[in-house]
């Protein structure tokens, strides 16, 4: 497989043999169609490279991300409203008509301070005596009738109404309600209903005078006026103006502007090779694109080649070679010569590298500006790694971490990351084709073989390794101890026979038998393996003295001395079993089912020595470009001290681990701080129990919140017409009349509590806390999976 120099510079590993139903020369397929949520080819593609995707908080799905509109204050009700708006509406309809019938006293006084007395009648209560008393009796009352719509629409709140139940619609609701108002206020004005049309002529003629009301044209443009000043007033609150101004732009839509220059390239025509001066491998990458014949892992595939191509010539000559040999779509290509997984269950954006769990729920717990908003994982947040707990069929498997591993399994076929899924056989993980290496522990039909050494040829680390995987659930035995004796036993055996014994082999020894121990005690002194025989020496005094871990250790490595196993963890030298050091500098996906449900405990022993060989592979990496990550679905009794520690150390080296539970309790009691406290991000599923949800509660902590206390006070009436009205009160609505007291304080409050997590989370949700690699932290979300 020509890979441009892409992989092969990497380092020269142990070689991993190809799957059943793959050659090794099997030429790269000619076009990749587009599976389930991956973007259409052609212009869809095209589309999809120019979507935004602003850096926002951690874990908000990036791609097209929209930010929520600001908070508005909490309101007056609906109902309130209405409320409001009824009663000053007849209030002012109360007042009104008093005035009109004279029942409001001294209502004539301010008029009569500001006119000639010889126009009124004496007294309080007398009227106009003149024309002229008529007339600003006329105005006046105008006036007045202004500043009561005024006042009742403030005291009623009407523009809040109008706002909320008419403006919010947009056009042409808007326009509409507007105009059916507008006429009828001029039919209110034109009836003499609403003094608006007399108070008006009679402001012209005490300033132009009389005279001209005998010219008809005059008196048409009067009216005129007074028609548009009612109708001003509407036009403005329905944006007439801006209706007919979109009517007769048309009703096509303007093309949007520009978001640069107009000879700035686009993203689809690959900018960045442009400006490098690499022209020709622009123009056909985008012709590519324009196409169809790429899809979005092609695209995220050739930018990290050509990124990693920047630091080495040789490497970026070599790769636009290919690039304009074959067109584009093909250059680069992952070692198995695949273009794209067989099919996709989530929602990918390769680009940025997340993949969309769900969605933030509308909750209280959540801050708003992440409500609605989507949530995602990708390798700046799985780097610190992730602990799921959640009971069986709560959605682990199906919505975390299978779309977690199709998204690293995504990022592998772009160069940028490795992944090594584990799980029990049948499970969740995805078929077959979708990964490189498939190893079926205990299935005879398996293509690949597992090494339990980890690929390393020093003694001592394998014994270390090894030890944790053997014992390292033992509380009351050291697992230091246990790799003194296994390193007492591996490091003679490979100076004899050069290479680490199998399973029987190993059992043998541990259980001390003499035939095996004689014969390898005699190759040594043939050898002449002075050190390796004082070791040997050594072991053969400590054994069955007090507190020796040899027994257990030959107890449990005979889990795996069993005839389903008789084909497996071979180490002899025709023998080629894959290592995870294959990892360290290849982007490879690779798939371990363990045999569950008939060999329960060796499963369990096997799934802790891959995780303690991970955490120490990982650690022990030189190239570290590639982001690593172990995806352990059912990590049930397989987190030790050690590899808690491990899992600590991966953020730095650029590897995390997601982790599934049942509950904490499957992990031993004096490691659940040390475990929660590893991890950067945490998930409890629904269904967890009270005691999970505390541990939970004490990892999230705690946080300030302002908490409302109201208390009713009954009300005391000391006058007999107060009492009455409060027993009319109490006789119409039922209740007492009573006074709020209202008391505001900030209190620290759990942000999670044990009881919340317990019973309140709906079927289909989980609680999520994430952090980056580069410390930056998210708050415990609501999240409703798969939305």
């Amino acid at each position: 497989m020509d890979t441009e120099g892409t992989y092969e510079a990497r380092g020269t590993g142990a070689a991993v043999p190809r799957p059943a139903g793959r050659p090794p020369s099997a030429p790269p397929r000619p076009a990749a169609p587009p599976p389930g949520h991956a973007p259409a080819a052609g212009p869809g593609l095209a589309e999809w490279l120019r979507t935004p995707r602003p850096v926002r908080e951690p874990g908000v799905w990036r791609y097209g991300h929209t930010p929520r509109p600001p908070e508005k204050p909490e309101g007056v009700s609906d109902r309130s409203l209405l409320v409001g708006v009824l009663i000053s509406a007849l209030c002012g309809l109360l007042l009104w008509s008093l005035w009109r019938n004279g029942y409001i006293p001294y209502r004539l006084v301010p008029v009569k301070l500001f006119t000639p007395g010889d126009w009124w009648y004496a007294g309080t209560f007398g009227g106009p005596r003149t024309i002229e008393g008529a007339d600003a009796l006329t105005v006046y009352e105008a006036v007045l009738f202004g500043l009561l719509v005024y006042g009742c629409g403030r005291l009623g709140n009407w523009t809040e109404i109008f706002r909320r139940h008419v403006a919010v619609r947009g056009q042409p609701f808007l326009a509409l309600a507007t105009a059916a108002a507008g006429a009828l206020a001029q039919l209110l004005v034109w009836k003499d209903a609403v003094p608006v049309v007399r108070p008006v002529l009679i402001l012209v003629a005490s300033v132009a005078g009389g005279e001209v009301f005998q010219s008809q044209t005059v008196v048409n443009v009067i009216y005129a006026l007074i028609a548009l000043g009612v109708l001003w007033p509407f036009a403005r609150l329905g944006r007439w103006r801006e209706l007919t101004g979109e009517r007769r732009c048309g009703s096509a839509a303007a093309p949007p502007p520009p978001s640069g220059p107009p000879d700035t390239a686009t993203p689809e025509q690959w900018p960045e090779l442009r400006a490098a001066g690499l022209t020709d491998a622009a123009e056909a990458l985008t012709a590519e694109v324009r196409t169809g014949r790429m899809n979005d892992v092609d695209v995220a595939r050739l930018r990290h080649a050509w990124t990693v191509g920047r630091a080495h010539p040789d490497r970026l000559a070599a790769l636009t070679e290919a690039v304009l040999r074959t067109g584009g779509a093909a250059a680069a290509l992952h070692p198995s010569g695949a273009r794209d997984l067989p099919r996709r269950t989530a929602r990918h954006d390769v680009l940025t590298g997340q993949v969309r769990i769900g969605d933030c729920a509308e909750d209280p717990h959540n801050p708003y500006a992440r409500r609605g908003s989507g949530v995602a994982l990708e390798p700046a947040l799985l780097g610190t790694s992730l602990l799921a707990v959640g009971p069986p069929g709560a959605g682990k498997s199906d919505r975390l971490v299978r779309p977690v591993v199709e998204s690293l399994a995504l990022q592998a076929l772009a160069g940028r990351a490795a992944v090594l899924a584990v799980g029990g056989a049948g499970g969740q993980l995805g078929p077959d084709d979708a990964y490189d290496v498939v190893v079926r522990i205990g299935d005879p039909a398996s293509v690949h073989d597992f090494d339990l050494y980890g690929g390393t040829t020093d003694p001592d680390e394998a014994a270390g390794v090894l030890a944790e995987g053997l014992v390292g659930d033992v509380t009351n035995l050291d697992s230091r101890r246990a790799a003194t004796v296994l390193a007492q036993l591996l490091g003679p055996y490979r100076a004899v026979h050069g290479h680490f014994p199998g399973v029987p082999a190993l059992r043998e020894l541990l259980d001390g038998d003499q035939d095996a121990i004689g014969a390898l005690r005699e190759a040594l002194g043939a050898g002449g393996h002075q050190a390796m025989l004082r070791e040997l020496e050594a072991r053969t005094r400590q054994k069955g003295g007090s507190g020796d871990p040899g027994p257990v250790l030959a107890d449990r490595i005979a889990l795996l001395d069993r005839p389903a196993f008789a084909s497996f963890f071979a180490t002899g030298p025709q023998a080629r079993p894959f290592s995870l050091r294959s990892l360290e500098h290849l982007p490879l996906r690779v798939r371990i089912d363990l045999p569950e449900r008939a060999h329960a405990e060796a499963s369990r022993l096997l799934a802790r020595l891959v995780l303690a060989q991970f955490t120490a592979i990982a650690a022990a990496r030189t190239d570290r470009s590639l982001f690593v990550c172990l995806v352990l679905d059912d990590a049930t009794h397989t987190v030790t001290a050690e590899t808690v520690r491990g899992v600590r150390r991966l953020r730095s080296v650029n590897a995390g681990a997601l982790l599934t539970l049942r509950t904490v309790d499957d992990v031993p009691e004096g490691l659940h701080t040390a475990l929660l406290g590893a991890v950067g991000c945490c998930m409890a599923f629904s269904g967890v129990t009270t005691w999970d949800g505390k541990r939970f509660a004490e990892v999230w902590g705690k946080e300030w919140v302002e908490t409302r206390e109201v208390a009713q006070h009954a009300v005391f009436a000391d006058q007999p017409f107060t009492r009455a009205l409060h027993g009319l009160r109490k006789l119409v609505t039922g209740k007492a009349v009573t006074r709020d007291a209202v008391t505001v304080r900030r209190v620290e409050r759990e942000r999670w509590s044990a009881s919340e997590l317990a019973y309140s989370l709906p079927a289909g949700h989980a609680v999520l806390s994430l952090t980056t690699v580069d410390g930056e932290h998210a708050p415990p979300l609501l999240v409703e999976l798969g939305g």
